[in-house]
C-alpha cells in the first residue's frame, strides 16, 4: 500500500468514526494509532503513543484553557450576560429592529468574557427568543439571529479556539487573541446591519409589547402570534429573566463594569505587556469569582458553595474534554507528520502556476465542507497541521491565518447537518431545528461577506497585534 493511499485510508476513517458518533479525543487518536502501526509497524507506534499525552499537554501555556472557561463560568453566575443584554436592549431601543441589535450586542460583550461559542449560543438563546418574539419577531429570524452572534464567542477574545491554534502553531497567544477583536466586531456589525434591514420585512411593528407571560399565555391560548405562525414553540424558555429597563438610571450597571473589568484585566494585562497571557487569564478568573461571591452573597453559604462547586465541575468537564481531544490530535498529527502530508501539499500548492492567494483561498474553502460533517475542535486538530507550513511557505502570516481558520469553523457551527450552535439553540430556545437552520442562512452568506473582506485586507486582522511587543 502507497503511503498516499494509507493517508486517504485514515483520513477516511476519521470520518466514518467521526459520523458513527465515537468521540471526537477517540476517534483522532486511534485513527492516528493505526496509521503509525500500518506506516512504521508496532514498536514505533507504542514508542509515540507513550511519549504524545505527556508532550502534548505537558505545556504551561495550555493551563490558560482552564482559566478561560472558569472566568466564563463564574461571570454567568455574575450575571454579567442578563445585564449586558439589557443594557444593549436599552441603547438599541429606538433602531430598527432594535432587540436583534441588542441580541447580537449582548453575544459580542458576553463572548468578552465566555471564550466559547456554544456557550454564548445557549445563555443568550434562553435571554433573547423570548425577548424577541415580545417585538413580533419570527422564530426562524430570532433562532437564526442568536445562533450565528453566538459564534462570536471563538473569535473576540478570550478565545479557546484562538488559544488552541497558538499552541497548535507557536504563535504568541496574546497576538492571536488581540488579532480576533478587529474581526469579531466587523462581524457584529454585519450581523447588526442585516438585521436593521430585515426589521422591515419580517418586523410587523416596533410599538412597546406586552407583558411576557400574557403574551406566551395569549399565543398558547390562540395557537397564532409570531411562534405559532412560524412553527415554533410558543413557551418561552426556562432560563435567565431579563430585566426590562426603561430609564437610564434603573439600568445594571454593575454587570457592565464586571464585563468591562474583566475584558481590561485579560486583554490590558496582555497587550501592556505587564502580565503573560496564562497569568492574565488567571487574574480574570479570580475577578470573576470574586464578582460571583459579590452577586451571590444574598444566597446564603449554601448557595454560595453550590455556585462554586457546580462552577468548578463544569470547568473541569470541559478541560478534560478539551485535553483528551488535544492528545487525539496530537497523535493523528504525528501520523500526518511521519506520512510527510505537510510536505506534499506544500509542494503541490507551491506547484500550481496560480497566485498564492487563490492556492490558500482553495485549501481554506476546503474547511467549508469539512464544518458541515465535523466538530469545531476536530477542525482545528486535523487541519492547521497542514494548513499552517503551506501558508507560511507561501508568505503568508500565521496570525493572520489564525483569524480565517476561525472563521471558516464559526460558519461550520451553523452549517446543517451537524451545525452545533443550532442544535444548541433549538434546545435552549424551545425552536424547532429546521427553523433555527433556515433563520441562519441569509446569515451564513453575510459573514461569508465579511470572510472575503479580511481576506482580501489583511491589515484588519493585524492592527493591533502589530502594535503589541
Amino acid at each position: 500500500m502507497t503511503v498516499t493511499m494509507l493517508v486517504l485510508l485514515i483520513l477516511l476513517l476519521v470520518l466514518v468514526l467521526l459520523m458513527l458518533e465515537v468521540p471526537v479525543a477517540f476517534a483522532l487518536g486511534l485513527s492516528g494509532a493505526l496509521g503509525l502501526m500500518l506506516l512504521h509497524g508496532s514498536d514505533y507506534a507504542t514508542n509515540a503513543m507513550g511519549g504524545i499525552p505527556f508532550t502534548s499537554t505537558a505545556s504551561y501555556s495550555l493551563s490558560i484553557v482552564p482559566m478561560f472557561i472558569l472566568m466564563g463560568v463564574f461571570a454567568v453566575r455574575a450575571k454579567v450576560a442578563s445585564s449586558v443584554y439589557a443594557f444593549a436592549n436599552f441603547v438599541a431601543r429606538r433602531l430598527p429592529g432594535g432587540v436583534g441589535v441588542a441580541t447580537v450586542m449582548a453575544c459580542a460583550g458576553f463572548a468578552a468574557v465566555s471564550g466559547s461559542s456554544v456557550g454564548t449560543a445557549a445563555v443568550m438563546s434562553k435571554l433573547s427568543i423570548s425577548e424577541m418574539r415580545r417585538y413580533g419577531y419570527p422564530d426562524h429570524l430570532s433562532a437564526g439571529l442568536v445562533a450565528i452572534a453566538g459564534t462570536l464567542g471563538i473569535m473576540i477574545p478570550p478565545s479557546i479556539m484562538l488559544v488552541l491554534y497558538a499552541i497548535l502553531t507557536q504563535e504568541s497567544v496574546a497576538k492571536v487573541l488581540a488579532a480576533g477583536i478587529v474581526p469579531g466586531i466587523l462581524s457584529a456589525i454585519a450581523f447588526s446591519l442585516y438585521i436593521i434591514l430585515a426589521a422591515r420585512k419580517y418586523i410587523p411593528q416596533q410599538g412597546a409589547p406586552q407583558d411576557l407571560r400574557a403574551a406566551v399565555a395569549a399565543q398558547a391560548v390562540a395557537g397564532s402570534g409570531p411562534a405559532a405562525s412560524s412553527g415554533g414553540s410558543t413557551a418561552a424558555p426556562a432560563g435567565i429573566e431579563v430585566e426590562q429597563v426603561t430609564r437610564a438610571r434603573d439600568l445594571p450597571f454593575r454587570g457592565i463594569l464586571y464585563m468591562g473589568l474583566l475584558f481590561v484585566i485579560v486583554m490590558g494585562g496582555m497587550y501592556s505587556g505587564i502580565v503573560t497571557a496564562t497569568e492574565s487569564a488567571a487574574l480574570g478568573a479570580l475577578a470573576a469569582f470574586i464578582m460571583m461571591l459579590i452577586e451571590q452573597r444574598d444566597s446564603g453559604l449554601k448557595g454560595i458553595w453550590e455556585s462554586i462547586k457546580e462552577g468548578l465541575s463544569s470547568t473541569a468537564s470541559t478541560t478534560s474534554m478539551v485535553f483528551t481531544v488535544v492528545i487525539g490530535s496530537a497523535i493523528l498529527s504525528n501520523f500526518l507528520v511521519a506520512a510527510r502530508v505537510p510536505d506534499a501539499v506544500s509542494n503541490w500548492v507551491l506547484g500550481l502556476e496560480i497566485p498564492p492567494m487563490v492556492s490558500l483561498a482553495l485549501l481554506l474553502l476546503m474547511l467549508v465542507p469539512l464544518g458541515m460533517a465535523l466538530e469545531s475542535y476536530s477542525i482545528l486538530f486535523i487541519t492547521v497541521p497542514i494548513l499552517y507550513p503551506v501558508a507560511t511557505q507561501l508568505g503568508f502570516d500565521g496570525v493572520w491565518l489564525a483569524i480565517m481558520v476561525v472563521k471558516l469553523i464559526e460558519i461550520g457551527l451553523v452549517t446543517p447537518p451537524v451545525g452545533i450552535n443550532c442544535f444548541v439553540v433549538s434546545a435552549s430556545g424551545g425552536v424547532r431545528l429546521e427553523l433555527v437552520f433556515r433563520g441562519v442562512l441569509p446569515l451564513v452568506l453575510v459573514d461569508f461577506a465579511v470572510l472575503v473582506v479580511l481576506y482580501l485586507v489583511p491589515g484588519l486582522s493585524l492592527w493591533l497585534p502589530s502594535l503589541m511587543q
